[in-house]
């Protein structure tokens, strides 16, 4: 099963990756000011990856895929890495939506 990874950016703003089982990162967070908002995005993307419309698949300037998962205001919730094909891509769309809404939350932020 997956889990959410909370950790802090270099910046100070706290972040969250959505891991799938074998440790692979699937999704990566923008910046949040505080835990709390950083909490709210992991419930967004729980309840957001269950609808297809919100993912929206983009091809970057060298050809590889990814994907960004938007939330209902249009808002980017999460990234994906990129991916050498479509195939991949959508592979990984599946895998974030198999292991969002079950997924553990580890708080990589406490000591």
């Amino acid at each position: 099963m997956g889990k959410f990874m909370i950790s802090k950016r270099t910046d100070g703003d706290f972040k969250f990756n959505l891991k799938a089982g074998n440790g692979q990162v699937i999704l990566t967070s923008q910046g949040y000011g505080s835990k709390a908002s950083c909490e709210n995005g992991i419930e967004s993307v729980r309840t957001n990856s269950q609808d297809d419309s919100k993912f929206e698949r983009n091809t970057a300037k060298d050809d590889r895929c990814y994907f960004n998962l938007k939330a209902g205001n249009g808002q980017v919730i999460g990234t994906s890495q990129m991916y050498e094909s479509e195939n991949g891509m959508e592979n990984g769309i599946e895998s974030v939506k198999n292991n969002a809404p079950g997924a553990s939350v580890e708080d990589e932020t406490i000591n």
